[in-house]
C-alpha cells in the first residue's frame, strides 16, 4: 500500500495516457470528469489559503499534469460523442442541458462567453503577470544577494541563515521561470478546448445526418447538448485553474492567506466603506433605480464603517493609554535634582561608555522594546556573529535619547568620541540605487551610511516597485544596524583593553594553562600582548585561535621583542584563517607591487626612535595613493575587498602608510596565503 501511494502520481499519468488510447465507457468517463472538477477546486482553494508562492512550488508541474488529464478526457468524450450518438456520460449530458435551456443560440453564446473569459481575460493576464515576474525577479537576484551578504557580514544573519535565503531566491527565480512557461500551457489548453468543441460540433452533425440517419432537428439538439456539456466540464476545470494560476503569479507581497489579507486590508478603512454607502444613496436619487435594494445595501455600509470607525478608535485609545501607563511606571521616583545631592552619584557622570549610541526622539520606537522595537535583538545577533567569527566579545552598547539631535538622527560613539552619524525616515524605506536600475523612483535622494551608496528613502508604497527595479530595499532598522554594527567592526580594537585580554586568556587557561603561563609573563607583559591583539584586529584578522597565537609566540620569539615582528610572524601562522577571511571561491583578486617599485621601497625602510617606517619622497607617495585609488575602483565593480598583495619585508610598512588614506585597504603578504589557492591579479602599482 505504501508503495502505492509513493507512486500515486506516475500511476495517474499512466491513466491520463490510457484516456487518450482506450475507450472509455460513459461511466468512467463521468467518474474522471468529477475528479477533474475536484482536483481543480483543490487547487484553487490552496492558491487562496498559501502565504507566498513557494509553499506551492509544485504548481508549474501540477498545471502540466492538470491539462494534460483535461486533455485525456477530452478525446474520451470526443470519441464517445462521436461513436455513441452523443452519449457521452450523465455529467456531459446535464450541463449541457442545463446551459441551454431549450434554446441552442442562447446557450451557445453563454458558452462561447465563458470560454472567451477564460481565454483573453484569465489566461492572458495570468500569462503577462508570470512573463513580467520572472524577468524582474532574475533582473533583482543580483541586489538580493548582496543584501544577504551585506546582513552576513554586518552578522545579522549567520552562514546557515544566509544559505536559506539564497537558496529561497534561487527558488523564487527557478518557480517563476517555469510558472512563466506553464501560463503557455494553459493558453495553449483554452485554444485546444475551442477546436475540439467545433469537432463535436461540426462532427457530430456530419456523423449524425449522414451516418445515423438523423434529422436536422434531431442531430441539432443530440449534437448541440453533448458538445456544450462536454465544453463546459473542461472549461470549468480549465477557468479554475487559469484562476489559481493568477493568484498565485499575483501573490509577491502578501503577509497572510487571501482570506487574512482582504480581511485585515477592507476592514483597516471605515471611512472608504462608509463614503460608498453614502454614494449609494446620492444614486438613489436618480430616476428608475431599484432604491430599496440600494437603500439596504447603503445601510449596510454606513452602519457597518461606523461600527468599525469606533473599534479602531477604541484600540488607539487603549494603545494610547497602555503607553502613558508604561511612562509613568518607569518614572524616576526622585527628581534630578535630588538624585545629585548624594556626590557618589556625580561618579556616574564621568564614567566613559565603550560604545554608546545616541538617537533623536522619533527613533526610539525602533528602540524601545515595549513599542515592538527589535533594536537590542539585532545588537544582541551581532554581538554573537562577530565573537564567533572574530573571537572577541563586544562590549555592551549603551542605547539613550538625546534632545541634541534633530528626531531623525542618531550618533555612534567609542569612548565617549562620536564616530559615524546618520539620519534616517522611520515611515520610510531605503532604497540602494543599483549600477542600472530599469526605472526610476521617486523618493529623497540620500547616501546609505555604512557602505556610502547612493540611495532614496521612498515611502512604503513604492517598496515593490522599488524591488522591480532592481533597487535593494532596506527597513529603517537594518540600515541603523549595519551602520552600528560596521563602526564596531571598525573600531573594534580600540575596545580591546587589558581586562579584554586577561578574560581572553582565562579562557585560555582552562585548556592549556602551561602554555598561557609560559608566554605571559614569560616571554612578555600582558600589555605587550594587548597590542599584538590589537594589531591583528586592526587589519581585521581574526583572534579566534588564541591557541596558535600562543604557541607563535612560544616559538619564535624572545623576551624584549618588538611587538610588530612578532605580530608578522602571527599572521603567517594564521595564513588559512587569514586565507579563509579574504578568499571567494577559491579565488583571491590582488593588486601586486611592480618589483622595481618593491625593490625601491625596500631601500626606503627607515629606522627611527618609534621604530622602523617608510621614508619615501612625497613624489613616489603621491603616485602610489593615486594608483591605488584607480585600483580601488577595480574592487568596487566586483564587489570585493580590497586587497594588496606584497612581501613580508614591507608589508606592515606599506599598510602603516596607506592606513590613514585608505582605512579599508587590506595589505596581505604572499607567505599569508595558503597554497590551495588561485591568486589572481587584476592590477599592477608601478614605479612612475
Amino acid at each position: 500500500m505504501k508503495r502505492l501511494l509513493n507512486n500515486s502520481v506516475a500511476l495517474f499519468v499512466v491513466v491520463i495516457v490510457l484516456l487518450l488510447i482506450i475507450p472509455m465507457p460513459p461511466f468512467v468517463l463521468d467518474v474522471m470528469i468529477i475528479i477533474n472538477i475536484s482536483l481543480s477546486m483543490i487547487i484553487l482553494l490552496i492558491s487562496m489559503n498559501i502565504k507566498e508562492p513557494l509553499e506551492f512550488s509544485i504548481f508549474p508541474s501540477l498545471l502540466l499534469i492538470t491539462t494534460l488529464f483535461r486533455l485525456g478526457i477530452n478525446v474520451s468524450s470526443t470519441r464517445n460523442i462521436l461513436t455513441r450518438q452523443g452519449e457521452a456520460g450523465q455529467v456531459i449530458h446535464s450541463f449541457g442541458s442545463f446551459v441551454l435551456q431549450g434554446n441552442i443560440v442562447v446557450g451557445f453564446i453563454i458558452f462561447f462567453i465563458i470560454v472567451l473569459v477564460q481565454f483573453i481575460v484569465i489566461t492572458k493576464g495570468a500569462e503577462r503577470v508570470a512573463e513580467v515576474a520572472a524577468r524582474f525577479t532574475l533582473d533583482a537576484m543580483p541586489g538580493k544577494q548582496m543584501a544577504i551578504d551585506a546582513d552576513l557580514s554586518s552578522g545579522l544573519i549567520n552562514e546557515q541563515e544566509a544559505r536559506m535565503r539564497r537558496n529561497k531566491i534561487q527558488r523564487e527565480a527557478d518557480f517563476y521561470g517555469a510558472m512563466d512557461g506553464a501560463t503557455k500551457i494553459v493558453k495553449g489548453d483554452a485554444i485546444m478546448a475551442l477546436i475540439i468543441t467545433a469537432i463535436n460540433l461540426i462532427g457530430g452533425f456530419a456523423i449524425g445526418i449522414l451516418m445515423s440517419g438523423l434529422e436536422l432537428s434531431q442531430a441539432l439538439s443530440v449534437y448541440s447538448i453533448a458538445t456544450v456539456g462536454d465544453g463546459l466540464v473542461s472549461q470549468i476545470p480549465a477557468l479554475l485553474i487559469s484562476t489559481s494560476t493568477g493568484m498565485i503569479v499575483t501573490r509577491a507581497v502578501s503577509e497572510g492567506s487571501l482570506n487574512e489579507d482582504v480581511s485585515k486590508q477592507f476592514l483597516a478603512q471605515p471611512r472608504a466603506i462608509m463614503m460608498t454607502g453614502a454614494v449609494l444613496l446620492i444614486l438613489m436619487l436618480v430616476p428608475g433605480m431599484p432604491k430599496i435594494q440600494m437603500g439596504i445595501l447603503a445601510a449596510v455600509f454606513i452602519i457597518g464603517g461606523h461600527k468599525l470607525s469606533q473599534k479602531v478608535e477604541e484600540n488607539a485609545v487603549l494603545e494610547q493609554q497602555a503607553k502613558v501607563q508604561e511612562a509613568e511606571l518607569s518614572a524616576p521616583p526622585v527628581t534630578e535634582e535630588e538624585y545629585f545631592k548624594d556626590i557618589n552619584n556625580i561618579y556616574s557622570l564621568i564614567e566613559v561608555e565603550p560604545i554608546e549610541m545616541e538617537f533623536g526622539y522619533s527613533l526610539i520606537p525602533l528602540i524601545d522594546e515595549s513599542s515592538g522595537g527589535k533594536m537590542i535583538n539585532r545588537i544582541v545577533i551581532f554581538r554573537r556573529q562577530y565573537a564567533q567569527d572574530m573571537g572577541f566579545v563586544i562590549p555592551s552598547v549603551r542605547l539613550r535619547d538625546s534632545s541634541a539631535l534633530n528626531t531623525n538622527q542618531y550618533v555612534i560613539k567609542i569612548r565617549g568620541e562620536e564616530v559615524a552619524r546618520g539620519e534616517i525616515l522611520v515611515d520610510h524605506y531605503l532604497a540602494l540605487e543599483p549600477p542600472n536600475p530599469s526605472g526610476t523612483i521617486d523618493g529623497i535622494e540620500t547616501i546609505e551610511p555604512a557602505y556610502g551608496i547612493p540611495s532614496k528613502w521612498i515611502l512604503p508604497e513604492n517598496k515593490e516597485m522599488a524591488e522591480i527595479y532592481g533597487y535593494t530595499v532596506i527597513d529603517p532598522l537594518s540600515v541603523m544596524i549595519t551602520h552600528l554594527s560596521e563602526t564596531i567592526k571598525q573600531h573594534a580594537y580600540e575596545l580591546l583593553n587589558r581586562q579584554e585580554t586577561n578574560q581572553l586568556l582565562e579562557t585560555v587557561k582552562k585548556t592549556v594553562p602551561e602554555l598561557v603561563e609560559e608566554v605571559i609573563p614569560g616571554l612578555m607583559t600582558l600589555g605587550n600582548f594587548q597590542k599584538i591583539l590589537v594589531n591583528l584586529l586592526k587589519e581585521g584578522i581574526p583572534i579566534k585561535g588564541m591557541e596558535t597565537i600562543l604557541e607563535t609566540i612560544a616559538n619564535t620569539s624572545v623576551p624584549g621583542e618588538d611587538t610588530t615582528k612578532i605580530t608578522e610572524k602571527i599572521r603567517v601562522s594564521l595564513k588559512r584563517t587569514i586565507t579563509r577571511r579574504f578568499c571567494v571561491g577559491g579565488q583571491l583578486r590582488v593588486v601586486t607591487l611592480d618589483a622595481e617599485l618593491e625593490k625601491n621601497l625596500v631601500q626606503c625602510l627607515t629606522r627611527g626612535e618609534q621604530g622602523t617606517y617608510l621614508a619615501v619622497s612625497p613624489d613616489i607617495m603621491q603616485s602610489i595613493l593615486t594608483q591605488v585609488g584607480e585600483e580601488i575602483k577595480k574592487f568596487q565593480e566586483i564587489s570585493q575587498d580590497v586587497i594588496i598583495l606584497t612581501s613580508q619585508v614591507i608589508r606592515v610598512y606599506l599598510y602603516q602608510m596607506l592606513e590613514q588614506f585608505y582605512p579599508s585597504v587590506n595589505i596581505l603578504a604572499f607567505n599569508e596565503i595558503a597554497d590551495n589557492v588561485q591568486i589572481q591579479a587584476i592590477g599592477n602599482i608601478r614605479q612612475e
